[in-house]
């Protein structure tokens, strides 16, 4: 039992190390939420039925849709919350 645990932590860790957005144990809300916007908006602008979607809810063209997603990735969340110091 002991060696399933052992086996399971070092995939997460892995897996931690080599995706960027799985976080791990120190990652802050802000953080966890940037990644899963980014993620979003990188994935309506790699679909293109998605992307077109989006362009005719919103009446805009595609590559309009396409620069506002990009836009929106610099700061999906907004400005970072200031950090307290230690």
């Amino acid at each position: 039992m002991a060696s399933d645990r052992f086996n399971i932590s070092s995939q997460l860790e892995h897996m931690q190390a080599r995706y960027v957005g799985t976080g791990h144990a120190d990652t802050a809300k802000y953080e966890w939420a940037v990644n899963i916007h980014r993620d979003s908006y990188a994935s309506y602008v790699g679909h293109h039925p998605l992307l077109a979607f989006f362009a005719v809810a919103e009446n805009e063209s595609i590559g309009r849709e396409r620069y506002n997603f990009m836009q929106r990735m610099l700061l999906p969340c907004g400005l970072p919350p200031d950090r307290d110091e230690e």
